[in-house]
């Protein structure tokens, strides 16, 4: 698994990072008057880190106002249970893409001490 899915994994690891960043700070924000939530493309950056495995994805990620049409009277449209939604997903995103990745090494591990042995 090492090499270019490893470092795809990476880069959706990242981009999962920025998800959870970005939704924090929606939530923190979540009764400030006039606040605007935030959100970025996800698939569009991921798409770009599969055209380009070694770039850095989320590097240059645009963050822009989500567009959200529920403005409650303050201004703010942050809506607490999505953000809370797309906080437990990417997540559990998260802990699947951790999980692939120790397999990945888990594997390389084993073919080591395998060739060790032939050695010895």
């Amino acid at each position: 698994m090492l090499g270019p899915q490893t470092h795809l994994t990476a880069r959706y690891m990242d981009l999962l990072s920025l998800t959870q960043s970005v939704t924090a700070s929606n939530i923190a924000n979540a009764d400030t008057p006039g606040y605007r939530t935030l959100t970025f493309d996800f698939q569009s950056e991921f798409r770009r880190a599969l055209e380009d495995p070694k770039g850095q994805a989320g590097e240059s990620a645009a963050v822009f106002e989500a567009g959200l049409s529920a403005v409650k009277n303050d201004g703010n449209d942050v809506i607490l249970e999505r953000e809370l939604r797309l906080m437990s997903e990417s997540a559990i995103r998260f802990r699947h893409a951790a999980l692939m990745l120790r397999g990945g090494i888990r594997g390389v591990r084993m073919a080591i001490q395998e060739g060790r042995g032939a050695i010895g």
